[in-house]
């Protein structure tokens, strides 16, 4: 058999006068430690840990004389005495009255250990009573209280409960339901006289034990008597508590205001950081009065098998000599010791880690002898043998059978055994409660129960390592703690379990739903831990028991389980429970945002309802001072729509300041600051401003853009009224002010962005629920909810909606730049910047756009620039600097790009506005105005690209500059060319800068780069390339004079339009462009000739003519299979029906073939192709040379041609004439494979 040995950290716990133990260290170093108690083949784990002992250091014994007689007290008698602790003031020794209370004592001193890690909290007496059910015929009744998985439990008794009820007139149901099924004719049974005798005798002899000399000194018999008539009042005095709110007395009570005794309790300082959980606590430290006060000599820690327990103990210790603890036990010597006080003695030595048990027996008081037995051999003793083993298995089957039936958070059970009754049975008092049709406030536990429920939960939560897995017990035990308690009485309690409700929901962490979702997700009932309901047992055996006899079997359907025979709990595993006990209850968790926010949203509603409810009335105000003007902090918005903007924002700006004046006068409600009220409020405030922030985010998101600007009102109504009652606002909610700003600028630009759906916005905007209405009252008690009305109007004007998102981002800016924020805010602050970078970008591309309509509108008409698109220019480039200036701030050099380019854009249209109209409402010469802002122009774009410094920074962005870059160079080149200012400068200075211009637009052409672009810029060189050409072939007609400059002229000519060739050779949408650049090099090919006089030279040139002709071959099969294309989409459409429509929107198409251009440059094509014919069949024939064969060929080809060309009818379809031309330029010049090739490409 192995010893039971205290650890030396024991020792010291048990040795230090209020010594309490690391609950951390502890926990590992006892990890280490586990005493096993052995008896024969049976062996029992047990290990106990002291986690308080308010008792001194163990001293030893005084060992008594033989023949000590203890009927006479000693002279230390009854006076108090530290070594024995509550024995010290009373004669009941070791088996004093448990409180009902005590449990709760216990669990408020050591809040860590309820909920899941410890099984049972109680006091020892109650342990060892429960645990000696199958051996003792007398009444066990206790009341039982789950919390978690922990079960409270307390000695309920009845006989001073009843006593209590005729008195007060509580808990009358419970004594008609007692007298009913279980005992008809109930009476307080009193204890002997032989009983008190008992417990004086004891008392006498541990004042002997400690007292020095171990005398007895005689004392007056007058007060001999009067200390033992104190036993009895000791013993059988009240322990109920009068009343739980208040530990004053009866009459006292009477005087004190009902609304004064209920909640005395103070709430712990609430910081108003919001990230942080900050949660309010019921009691200051030490305030566990009102009967819930933890008066045991010391707690334990008791593992005894798998069990584990919190238990308290008041029985002495004694140490000394070889003996580093031993308890003291008195026993007559004619009485032997039985099995019930074996256990009792065995259950003690465990439970307080003493491994020796000194026995001293007396005779009718006197001394005789002292016997030393260690703990492990108790169960061996004689006329006590008891089993370890069966020990163990009876307190496995009760906690089973507790924690299988007491499932109810809140509910307190009752656990009933009759005296001389083998049935136990278990009652749902609440339950009966709530039957009987009277108040839960009459039960006595109810306060009690959901005070430690809240504590539990408030522990939880302040776990910074609590998993989010645990959350599901939190809500479990607040959402009980709120169902049991009257609002009335106790407004602080439910208005602070209903924040912590709230903020179990993290509505900053967005992964939550992501990471989290699964291991969440279930159901479950909200106040029970079993997944199966309790069933009513149809085979209990029903009787009546009483303390006195027994009585016939009645009817009793009312107990919630029983345990048929005290013998069961002997059975090993017999009640092992079959309901399996959940360690955590389901959180509810939604993917949808908006489910999981009106949860949040509901308890808050909740915790304001019960604060507003605990202000007093209007009518118990003061009354005001007529004297003192009442502020007004805010104006109507006038009509003038954005004008008022700024003044509205500075209002705002003052009354968010970080630092206001402390609040010395009462709110608008009454509430006074400082109160638990004023600091609830405030997170409940701050709470449903987050909830609706998030609610609003999710609906931009969704693009309902209507809800999300209700959502967000309702959010900064929320801040407004939380700044109404707030001495001075936290960082962090200047902070997420910031966040609910920036979020109501996003909503009023995409509002302003999506201006046609305004019908749709209106009416989400409108719809508000019940709870949103509830919610707002709330507010409206403590603020007029208008300090940001301007931000959160839905207003019909584009500009205004704008112009308010701008300022709202303004004002966030200001914030955040501000002293208090500098230097936490920098991440924010650079979406505040970027998002008002973005916001003046719009509102100058609305004003630009705006002054780009007004010119649409006189677009033909003469006209000058007005000063009303002057003041648009000038708002535009203001908004386009500024936004620039945030980019810069952040080094978002993509998004200044952007503005830069914008800037040129507002630079084009400025230059469109500066063009001049003659009298004949026709284009005048290209303005020096014009110039200039195209310049400007061009400027900005270079800065744009030298902002981006490569494509690889921002492929799109880059193409999108560079491409408007060589626009602006082409327009300004093409204005040049098209309507040069002859007045001003000369003909060849025009022409040299409309060259430098037109090759740095094709500078910025990019034709290798594949993109969605690259035809467009293809397009445009070819564009460049003829205009050019074109150019020089004019000067090479009008040049008179230098032959050099003529040559220059000829050859930049025939290398232009030979690249315009290529260029348009290799689009598949520009036959026409192809076709006109060809014959315009065909005219000049003639020009050439007119000027030679041999005719071998004319010949020749004639001949290159005629191969350029050739070439047209490519661009009429273009337009022939574009024309067949049109004619089979009308065929298609008659066949529909619908041939109108298709023909005329094909016509109107923009990728469509232009017919009209395709008669015109016919109309060209055919003198010129027969003109060279005919100079080619003149030329030859009149040469005095011989022809060879094959240039008889030719020329007999040619003369077929010139034919046909004659006698082709012009009235045909445009199809047919364009087949002939075909065929007729096939017979010059059969297609090679290049050609074939090139065409069906």
């Amino acid at each position: 058999m192995s010893v039971v040995n205290m650890s030396s950290q024991d020792k010291k716990a048990d040795s230090d006068p209020g010594h309490e133990e690391d609950h951390s260290s502890t926990a590992t170093e006892d990890n280490k430690q586990e005493a096993v108690i052995c008896l024969g083949n049976n062996e029992v784990k047990s290990r106990a840990v002291v986690k308080y002992s308010a008792a001194p250091p163990p001293t030893s014994y005084a060992l008594l004389q033989e023949k000590t007689d203890l009927k006479l007290p000693p002279a230390n008698w009854l006076r108090e005495n530290a070594h024995l602790g509550p024995a010290g003031t009373t004669v009941l020794g070791t088996s004093r009255k448990s409180k009902p209370f005590s449990s709760f004592g216990m669990a408020y001193d050591f809040i860590d250990c309820i909920g899941d890690d410890v099984d049972v909290v109680s006091d020892s007496e109650n342990i060892k009573k429960l645990l000696k059910i199958p051996y003792s015929k007398s009444h066990v009744s206790m009341a039982v209280h789950r919390v978690g998985s922990t079960l409270l439990l307390d000695e309920l008794d009845i006989q001073e409960l009843f006593m209590r009820s005729s008195q007060t007139g509580d808990w009358t149901w419970l004594k008609e339901f007692y007298q009913r099924l279980i005992d008809q004719k109930w009476q307080r049974k009193k204890k002997s006289k032989e009983h008190w005798n008992e417990k004086a005798i004891l008392s006498k002899f541990l004042y002997y034990s400690i007292n020095s000399d171990g005398t007895a000194v005689p004392v007056p018999s007058d007060t001999d008597q009067a200390a033992e008539e104190g036993c009895g009042t000791a013993a059988d005095g009240p322990s109920w508590p009068a009343t739980f709110n208040s530990s004053t007395t009866d009459s006292e009570e009477s005087a004190i205001p009902k609304e004064e005794q209920v909640d005395t309790y103070t709430l712990g300082h609430v910081s108003s950081v919001p990230k942080e959980q900050n949660l309010p606590t019921l009691f200051n430290e030490g305030e566990n009065s009102q009967g819930l006060k933890n008066d045991f000599v010391r707690n334990i820690l008791w593992t005894f098998e798998d069990i584990h327990m919190l238990v308290g103990s008041n029985m002495p210790i004694f140490g000394g000599g070889r003996y580093p603890a031993v308890s003291l036990r008195l026993r007559d010597n004619n009485k032997p010791i039985n099995v019930l006080t074996g256990i009792d003695y065995w259950l003690d030595n465990l439970m307080c880690n003493v491994p020796e048990l000194v026995m001293c027996f007396h005779v009718n008081g006197i001394v005789q002898k002292y016997e030393m037995i260690k703990t492990e051999d108790i169960p061996d003793l004689e006329n006590s043998t008891f089993s370890t083993r069966v020990v163990k298995d009876i307190a496995q089957n009760i906690l089973s059978f507790l924690k299988s039936n007491c499932t109810k958070e809140g509910h307190t059970y009752w656990l009933f055994k009759a005296s001389g009754s083998d049935i136990v049975k278990l009652y749902d008092l609440t339950t009966l409660c709530e039957e009987a049709a009277e108040e839960k406030c009459q039960n006595p536990f109810t306060l009690p129960v959901a005070v430690l429920l809240y504590k539990v939960a408030s522990n939880m939560m302040l776990k910074k390592s609590q998993n989010r897995k645990n959350y599901g017990t939190i809500r479990t035990l607040l959402l009980n703690c709120a169902k049991l308690l009257d609002e009335e009485r106790h407004p602080q309690i439910i208005a602070s379990a209903h924040y912590m409700l709230a903020e179990l929901f993290q509505l900053d962490d967005v992964s939550e739903d992501e990471g989290n979702g699964e291991s969440l997700r279930g159901g479950g009932s909200e106040d029970s831990y079993s997944d199966e309901e309790e069933e009513d047992d149809d085979d209990d055996e029903d009787e009546s028991c009483s303390y006195r006899t027994s009585s016939e079997p009645q009817d009793d359907s009312k107990a919630v389980a029983v345990i048929k025979s005290v013998w069961e709990l002997s059975v090993p595993e017999k009640y092992k429970s079959t309901h399996q006990i959940r360690p955590n209850c389901a959180f509810p968790v939604s993917q949808d945002k908006e489910e999981k926010c009106r949860l949040v949203l509901s308890y808050v509603l909740k915790g304001l309802k019960a604060v507003d409810n605990s202000i007093k009335k209007e009518s118990d105000l003061p009354a005001a001072d007529p004297s003192t003007p009442i502020p007004l902090k805010y104006e109507e918005r006038s009509q003038n729509g954005a004008g008022d903007v700024e003044k509205e924002i500075a209002l705002l700006l003052d009354r968010v300041g970080p630092f206001n004046k402390e609040l010395k006068m009462p709110t608008r409600s009454g509430m006074l600051p400082g109160t638990w009220q004023h600091r609830i409020k405030l997170q409940l405030f701050l709470k449903a401003s987050r909830a609706y922030y998030v609610l609003s985010d999710a609906a931009s998101n969704l693009l309902k853009h209507g809800r999300a600007l209700r959502y967000i009102k309702l959010a900064l109504q929320c801040h407004d009224a939380y700044c109404s009652i707030s001495g001075c606002l936290h960082p962090q909610v200047l902070l997420f002010h910031c966040q609910c700003l920036s979020l109501c600028g996003d909503v009023q630009l995409m509002l302003a962005q999506n201006a046609s759906n305004r019908a749709a916005y209106l009416e989400e905007y409108s719809y508000q629920t019940k709870e949103d209405q509830e919610i707002l009252h709330c507010l409206h008690r403590e603020s007029s909810c208008q300090a940001f009305s301007m931000a959160t109007d839905l207003a019909p004007d584009p500009e205004y909606q704008l112009v308010v998102s701008s300022k709202c981002y303004e004002a966030a800016h200001d914030l955040l730049t501000s002293g208090v924020l500098k230097d936490l805010g920098q991440e924010q602050l650079g979406q505040v910047l970027k998002r008002l970078g973005n916001i003046r970008n719009e509102i100058g591309v609305f004003y630009m756009n705006q002054a780009a309509a007004m010119q649409a509108e006189k677009e033909g008409v003469r006209r000058s620039v007005c000063v009303a698109e002057q003041e648009l220019w000038k708002k535009s480039f203001s908004c386009f600097e500024k936004g620039m200036q945030d980019f810069k701030m952040i080094s978002d050099s993509i998004n200044t790009a952007l503005l830069l380019c914008n800037i040129g854009r507002l630079m084009r249209i400025c230059a469109q506005a500066h063009c001049v109209v003659t009298s004949e409402q026709s284009r005048g010469e290209f303005s020096p105005e014009e110039a200039l802002y195209y310049n400007k122009a061009i400027d900005y774009y270079q800065r744009a690209l030298k902002s981006l410094g490569c494509r690889e920074s921002h492929s799109a962005v880059w193409d999108s500059v560079n491409w408007e870059l060589s626009t602006t160079y082409f327009t300004l080149a093409t204005l040049l060319q098209d309507y040069a200012p002859l007045s001003r400068k000369a003909q060849e200075q025009i022409e040299r800068e409309v060259t430098e211009t037109m090759m740095k637009s094709l500078r910025y052409c990019d034709l290798h780069t594949e993109s969605a672009r690259q035809p467009l810029y293809q397009y445009r060189a070819a564009t460049i390339h003829h205009r050019l050409a074109s150019m020089y072939h004019s000067c090479y007609r009008n040049q008179v004079g230098d032959e050099s400059v003529r040559k220059q002229h000829k050859a930049l000519a025939e290398q232009h339009y030979s690249k315009a060739v290529r260029l348009f050779v290799s689009l598949s949408d520009a036959p026409c462009e192809l076709l006109r650049t060809l014959l315009e090099r065909v005219a000049f090919a003639e020009f050439t000739m007119a000027g030679q006089n041999s005719s071998a030279v004319k010949l020749k040139t004639l001949t290159g003519a005629l191969e350029i002709m050739s070439e047209t071959r490519h661009a009429f099969k273009l337009i022939h299979k574009e024309l067949l294309e049109q004619q089979e989409k009308i065929l298609t459409a008659e066949d529909s029906d619908k041939p109108v429509e298709l023909h005329e929107g094909s016509d109107s198409s923009s990728s469509e073939l232009n017919t009209e251009e395709v008669v015109k440059l016919i109309g060209v094509f055919e003198p010129s192709f027969s003109f060279l014919l005919l100079q080619l069949i003149k030329l030859s024939t009149a040469s005095k040379r011989k022809l060879s064969g094959k240039e008889e060929e030719q020329v007999k080809i040619y003369k077929n041609v010139y034919s046909c060309l004659l006698r082709a009818e012009k009235s045909v379809p445009l199809t047919q004439r364009v087949s002939l031309f075909l065929e007729l330029l096939d017979q010059l010049n059969p297609p090679t494979g290049s050609d074939e090739a090139r065409s069906s490409s």
